[in-house]
């Protein structure tokens, strides 16, 4: 059966009632008129330019002046060339129509338009290009930076401060840090010499908690303190004294500003007035939702305008695992609900049935095309002009736009037009990975996901449910490729985590700019709009959060260009398979069930099918890289938490694993965040009855993170010391470490480790924490020493490094030693001497980062050791 309009001519129909033309002739054509318009086949014709272009302008950047000019002029020549023969023909086939018996070559020359518009493009993408690439190799700073000078610089802030604060990979978190993109219009180096430039750079301000030796409480009240870089606006001046680096990877930066006495920025320019009206509506939004639960405090400013400065990283990283990243930054569907909420479902937009705000307070569709456009005009100003939200204003506008004229088939055009548009006001888009990604989505939506939706609804899917299934898995058809070059991972929950939030996201999102929009002038009625925008979000959140946890939730991935061509030959293969189990009902049930039990692992299966946890067992070693976890059998789904890793999702995927749901105590024995910042993953979801940790409250910042943490979900917190004996169940164990005298000062958060004697049935296990030589003679040394003789298991101190003391060792004599490092680690753990010296005194030694988690299980003679 032909589509609507293809190989169809309306003229051979003039004059006849009911058809296609006495529609057309009745309607008039008017905007409004019962029935869209008809269209024909899709126009590829923008198609080729637009990639042309984009493929253009990733090469040239880099390319030298005399090559770009080159190629700009040599294309043009072609171009022209190619219309004067085009112009040549056309006048030749006019002549011939006025001979009798002449044949005429209908369109054979659109080729040639279409090569010539493809030539035009790439010389023009060339000279944009080329003229942004000189930006960064013009002016003062490129030269400056190869030299590493310190200079005072003048600039103007382009995009909105970010705090960062890169993943744990040691005891402490790298230093947190203010990013701010920027452009430095006057330089001024030490010896007086002034220079005007206009030259993109990053500003890199480190910012540092202050500590008070005389309380943690002072201390934390510092630290908690929003850094006054923050609160800077785009288009603000400031200047700074900052030593100039070269960037690390290129970029469309000339230079990295290192800024030195960070404390105060000092403004010599205001912010724009547009962009002082942006900040005001975006602090009152934060307001409005200070009031919510943790995640939808900190989900809902980045659902409305791309705000993430609340994003904690173990959210961040949910939302990276299950695909949903695209919800923390400003997209074109942000724009699209809130058009939609004015036009209507835009298939209904030409016809007198239309929906939506406008047609039910009788505004005309032409007027609401003008209050669609200030609409994206205010977009684009409160989530700041910067090239990614003008991408995102441009996708999200121009595929409404599309659907509102009626002409599916205009989309394709639609979007080739919009990124020939912005890859020329941008060349730097040509290489970004969120504008491939954001273009690959959309294109899915407007090719695959209808042909999708009607062949679900064919097979008797709910149509509103075949649409988001159908749009889910288009995008991620075409879009995992890229994401796992990015992230080395398939996520195998991203389908259906989109699905739960699909619904989610239009009522928090319109709930969200009714908050920002009334914040200025009515704040309670904004908290009460926040309010009810909080539960959706907090949806999104729960959904993500939930999904990362899953044992199944990805698996690993080339992160290469050829891993993404495998990717995507799986893809197409599974797509072709699942055609042929789409005939096949059961066969399809049954492929769910499977890959439900693979994403899931339930325990119990888990446990048949893989040997993992084995049964019985007592002692367990998660592998959460560089860090510490580890969990004490007390039970069915009961467990005691010794530290938490650095990595919040993979201490919850490992507890899941273990079928852990009951935690009686959490030890964390001391607070480097090796040993703590995986905490909420450990409380996440589960009964959590006490947290107990050393009395040597340093760092601070990592105290105060884990009274914060249990302080959210009303978990006590105590403090250990050597003496303390406890019993759960089969359980018992003694605090052996550190001393109980106050006076004993440790010489640092190493030698604080709370260590613990742990008695299992028959079983006795010694666990050191990060105890260094000194604290392991002075435990020697101390009541519990003679105690110590002859364990089972020792949990080695300090990932296994160098510095053990030998006769802590040789009392201990541990018959298996386990070591948590991880793989590929720069401290060199485990050091090959402990290693040795542990073997030479008998004991079986095993470690994390070469056998994976580890699990004891048995007693005396059956003792053992399982790994996953």
């Amino acid at each position: 059966m032909r589509e609507e309009g293809e190989g169809y001519d309306d003229r051979r129909d003039e004059g006849r009632p009911g058809t296609r033309a006495a529609v057309h002739a009745a309607s008039g054509g008017r905007l409004g008129a019962a029935h869209p318009r008809q269209e024909g086949p899709t126009d590829l014709r923008l198609v080729p330019p637009a990639l042309a272009a984009w493929a253009t302008s990733a090469v040239t950047l880099d390319a030298a002046p005399a090559w770009v000019t080159g190629t700009a002029v040599g294309c043009l020549v072609l171009a022209g060339v190619l219309m004067t023969l085009r112009v040549g023909r056309m006048g030749r086939m006019g002549r011939a129509r006025r001979v009798p018996g002449a044949m005429t070559g209908g369109r054979s020359g659109w080729p040639a338009v279409t090569a010539a518009a493809v030539l035009v493009c790439v010389a023009a993408a060339a000279v944009s290009a080329g003229l942004h690439g000189a930006d960064l190799r013009r002016g003062p700073l490129p030269g400056l930076a190869e030299r590493y000078a310190t200079v005072i610089a003048e600039a103007e802030i382009t995009s909105d401060p970010r705090l960062v604060r890169p993943r744990v990979r040691g005891p402490a978190p790298a230093p947190t840090a203010v990013l701010i993109e920027a452009d430095v219009r006057r330089v001024e180096t030490r010896d007086g010499a002034t220079m005007v430039t206009r030259t993109p750079v990053l500003m890199v301000v480190d910012v540092e908690r202050r500590r008070s030796s005389s309380s943690a409480s002072s201390a934390s009240s510092a630290g908690d303190r929003p850094s006054p870089w923050l609160a800077l606006l785009p288009s603000t001046r400031v200047r700074v004294t900052a030593r100039v680096v070269p960037p690390a990877d290129g970029g469309d930066i000339a230079a990295v500003l290192r800024v030195r006495d960070p404390e105060v920025p000092e403004v010599v320019g205001e912010p724009s007035a547009a962009q002082r009206l942006a900040g005001r509506l975006r602090a009152g939004l934060r307001e409005a939702s200070d009031g919510l639960a943790p995640d939808a405090r900190a989900l809902l400013p980045g659902l409305v305008v791309g705000d993430t400065a609340r994003i904690t990283p173990e959210l961040d990283e949910a939302f990276k695992e299950t695909d949903l990243a695209h919800t923390l930054a400003v997209s074109g569907s942000n724009l699209t609900i809130i058009l939609v909420l004015l036009v209507g479902p835009p298939g209904l937009a030409q016809r007198v049935e239309r929906r939506g705000l406008a047609p039910r307070l009788g505004i005309s569709l032409r007027t609401t095309a003008l209050l669609g456009g200030a609409l994206t005009l205010g977009f684009v100003i409160v989530c700041r002009p910067d090239p990614s939200v003008l991408r995102a204003a441009a996708c999200g506008a121009v595929a409404l736009l599309a659907l509102a004229t009626g002409r599916r088939r205009s989309l394709i055009p639609a979007l080739a037009t919009a990124v020939l548009l912005l890859v020329l006001y941008d060349p730097w888009l040509s290489r970004s990975y969120g504008f491939l990604l954001s273009v690959l989505a959309t294109g899915a939506l407007l090719t695959l996901a209808p042909r999708w939706s009607a062949e679900l609804r064919a097979r008797r899917v709910p149509p509103r449910l075949a649409e988001a299934l159908a749009a889910a898995a288009a995008a991620q058809a075409l879009c995992a490729p890229v994401v796992a070059v990015l992230s080395a991972r398939v996520s195998l929950v991203a389908v259906p985590c989109n699905l739960l939030v699909e619904f989610a996201i239009a009522p928090a999102t319109v709930l969200g700019f009714a908050a920002l929009a009334t914040a200025p002038w009515a704040m309670p009625v904004a908290k009460a709009l926040a309010w009810c925008a909080g539960w959706p979000a907090g949806w999104i959140a729960d959904v993500a959060r939930t999904g990362a946890a899953l044992p199944g939730a990805g698996v690993d991935w080339p992160g290469s260009w050829t891993g993404a061509a495998l990717l995507a030959l799986a893809t197409v293969a599974l797509l072709l398979a699942g055609r042929r189990l789409l005939r096949h009902p059961w066969w399809c049930g049954a492929c769910g069930v499977l890959l439900l039990l693979a994403v899931v692992q339930p325990p119990p299966l888990t446990r048949v099918v893989t040997g993992w946890p084995p049964p019985g067992w007592r002692f367990a070693m998660c592998d959460v890289g560089q860090g510490d976890a580890t969990v004490l059998a007390a039970g069915a789904g009961t467990g005691v938490v010794v530290d938490a890793g650095p990595d919040p999702v993979l201490v919850d995927r490992c507890l899941r694993t273990l079928g852990i749901t009951r935690i009686p105590l959490v030890v964390l024995t001391h607070f480097h965040a090796d040993h703590v910042a995986g905490l909420p993953g450990v409380l996440r979801g589960r009964q959590v009855g006490a947290i107990e940790t050393t009395a040597y409250q340093e760092p601070v910042e990592q105290a105060e993170f884990v009274r914060r943490e249990a302080a959210a979900r009303g978990v006590s917190v105590t403090r250990a010391a050597a003496g303390e004996e406890r019993r759960t169940g089969g359980l018992s164990w003694r605090v052996v470490w550190p001393p109980a005298d106050p006076t004993v000062v440790p010489e640092g958060p190493n030698d604080a480790s709370v260590a613990l004697l742990v008695r299992s049935a028959g079983l006795r296990l010694l666990l050191l924490g990060d105890l260094e030589p000194p604290a392991q003679r002075a435990l020697l040394r101390s009541p519990a020493g003679p105690l110590l003789a002859g364990v089972d298991v020792l949990k080695v101190a300090h990932h296994g490094s160098a510095y053990q003391d030998p006769g802590l060792l040789s009392r201990a004599a541990p018959r298996l030693a386990l070591i948590s490092a991880g793989a590929d680690n720069t401290y060199g753990h485990p050091a090959p001497g402990t290693v040795a010296a542990l073997r030479a005194m008998g004991a079986v030694v095993l470690s994390t980062d070469r056998d994976g988690a580890l699990a004891v299980t048995g007693e005396g003679a059956e003792l053992g050791v399982a790994g996953d």
